[in-house]
């Protein structure tokens, strides 16, 4: 399996001038996704899982449509569905985030319309808020893991942004970075994985957006298969604003002898 999302989370405020040249271009199509099913777990800290989920990929001509859905053992839910084009370059159409339940202290049910510009939030007691925000064409909410698939290992360093969720959506940057690559085994056989850091760019201004966003947020990984063909492998990060880190990977089906 090749295509993965997720719902990774920071926080930054936007509206500073200083970082306004952080827009960039979106990211070209150098392998396209296709049509998938896949299974994913959750796994805390300490290793134990928490939560299992499914990812389903359906293709029409260029629109894509993913979805990634966890069940969590305390009975939370995340579930991320996203259209997007893949015509030369990946584009967003659309993107709807779930979360609720134990494992996410602030609910979380936010609609993403990236012709329009419109953000949907609703609260739990049902009323909904809308925003407008200018979003540009590198915004990658409900794509954004299975985009580093098509991302150059020897690249430097590439930019895109992401729209948080919050009682008031706010437009991020993201750094991502290539960090060397990390060994793995399949089945006794060994492999490279490109280790790919994650980090929300707050620039030289860090002194005026602290007292703003709190803490930095922590940095994520995300492996991708050092190949020609690349494939998720597994990623470590916070899933919400404030969350522990938690690692997602994808699992196999085990049958009966």
């Amino acid at each position: 399996m090749r295509n993965f999302q997720s719902t990774i989370c920071g926080l930054l405020l936007v509206a500073i001038p200083s970082i306004a040249n952080l827009y960039a271009d979106p990211i070209p199509v150098r392998h396209a996704q296709g049509t998938t099913h896949g299974f994913l777990v959750i796994k805390n800290a300490d290793g134990k899982r928490i939560a299992t989920g499914d990812i389903t990929q359906v293709v029409k001509g260029d629109l894509v449509m993913s979805r990634v859905t966890f069940h969590f053992r305390d009975g939370s839910l995340d579930d991320d569905s996203a259209v997007f084009r893949q015509n030369g370059t990946f584009r967003l159409v659309s993107d709807h985030l779930v979360q609720y339940g134990p494992s996410f202290p602030k609910p979380v049910d936010m609609l993403i319309e990236k012709e329009s510009g419109d953000v949907t939030t609703r609260a739990e007691d049902g009323t909904s808020r809308k925003d407008h925000l200018e979003l540009p064409d590198d915004v990658v909410n409900g794509m954004y893991p299975n985009l580093l698939v098509n991302f150059q290992p020897s690249d430097a360093e590439t930019r895109v942004s992401f729209v948080v969720p919050s009682s008031k959506p706010r437009l991020v940057h993201f750094s991502v970075k290539p960090a060397g690559t990390v060994p793995f085994t399949v089945a006794g056989t060994r492999r490279k994985a490109v280790d790919y850091v994650v980090h929300v760019d707050i620039g030289g201004v860090t002194g005026l957006v602290a007292p703003l966003v709190g803490k930095q947020p922590a940095d994520a990984h995300v492996w991708i298969l050092d190949s020609p063909t690349p494939a998720f492998i597994r990623q470590t990060g916070q899933l919400f604003e404030g969350g522990p880190r938690w690692e997602v990977e994808q699992v196999s089906a085990v049958l009966p002898r």
